[in-house]
């Protein structure tokens, strides 16, 4: 074995440093990331994340073809989905306000966030324009505001765009939304329900489990039959994962006829709700599950899903 195989292999099964050296690579790229064209960038990036090329000439798994969606399907409502606080007008409008979660304030502005702008319930805040920079807050008196602050303007500042080349964010205007924090009548935040739609069929729904405790992730089908694969950012321990089975929520129904809605302007979409002891809320619309590049595995199960994904319909 050559000095570069053993160092490979070295870094590759250690379970707390890899995750950490995939960050820094990445983090490296996305510092240069200007520099390159949408499908150099992609491909660089898919290199760091996924075991095998992307080819962008003939996709033919999930993940390669939510990268060439990035380049070749671009249409307007993208950006209005995408944005966290236009969505909710759209969802308003097709579906009704009572599914909406409370939002007793947002700005454009991060100076705005202080105690007296805010309610005295537990909030959580958000940009718009981006994901990974939830903050929650239980008690407003009891938070650094300054360094809130100072979070958030870093945020302002990023596109996230040049992160995963995901054309629907470019052009969102920056905003910071407060919404109101949601239990369960036992004090718990609920489960998230993500619903993926591959050509306008529910083909499985992804839940984020005990989101503060255990933090698992069970997948089933459209018949809430466990499924047996992942799909989780490279260098997580994927049988740390799945949790125990759950029942479903009461309004599986309802989620499954709004996100079938929602799926017929996509060939590929994911629809989140929540469900808060059988009352519905509409979470977000996600054009492209960890950006297209969190590991579907089994790999037979990346390319099962991919083969449903007809391309050549899409005009670019």
């Amino acid at each position: 074995m050559s000095a570069k195989s053993f160092f490979k292999n070295l870094i590759e099964n250690n379970r707390l440093f890899f995750p950490l050296y995939l960050g820094v690579k990445n983090l490296r790229l996305y510092f240069t990331s200007k520099r390159y064209s949408d499908e150099t960038y992609l491909k660089k990036k898919f290199s760091i994340f996924q075991d095998y090329p992307l080819d962008l000439e003939n996709p033919l798994t999930l993940n390669e073809k939510l990268q060439w969606l990035k380049i070749h399907d671009r249409q307007e409502h993208y950006t209005i989905h995408a944005d966290k606080y236009a969505a909710r007008e759209y969802i308003a409008e097709k579906f009704g306000k009572e599914y909406l979660i409370p939002l007793p304030f947002h700005t454009t502005n991060y100076r705005d966030l202080k105690p007296e702008n805010l309610p005295d319930y537990p909030i959580a805040m958000k940009t718009n324009h981006g994901f990974g920079n939830t903050v929650i807050v239980r008690d407003k008196n009891k938070e650094d505001w300054k360094e809130i602050r100072h979070y958030y303007r870093k945020w302002m500042k990023t596109n996230y765009f040049w992160i995963e080349r995901e054309w629907q964010y470019k052009n969102i205007e920056p905003r910071i939304v407060v919404e109101k924090m949601l239990f369960d009548k036992d004090g718990y935040v609920p489960n998230d329900y993500k619903l993926n739609f591959v050509e306008g069929k529910l083909e499985f729904i992804y839940v984020s489990v005990d989101r503060e405790g255990s933090n698992k992730r069970n997948i089933y089908d459209a018949n809430w039959k466990q499924m047996d694969f992942t799909w989780a950012r490279k260098g997580k321990d994927l049988s740390d994962i799945t949790g125990e089975d759950i029942d479903p929520p009461a309004t599986l129904d309802k989620m499954i006829e709004f996100g079938k809605e929602v799926a017929k302007l996509y060939k590929y979409v994911r629809v989140d709700f929540y469900d808060v002891d059988g009352v519905l809320y509409f979470g977000e619309i996600t054009q492209c599950h960890g950006g297209g590049f969190d590991q579907l595995l089994p790999y037979e199960m990346d390319l099962s899903f991919g083969e449903k994904i007809d391309l050549s319909t899409i005009k670019s």
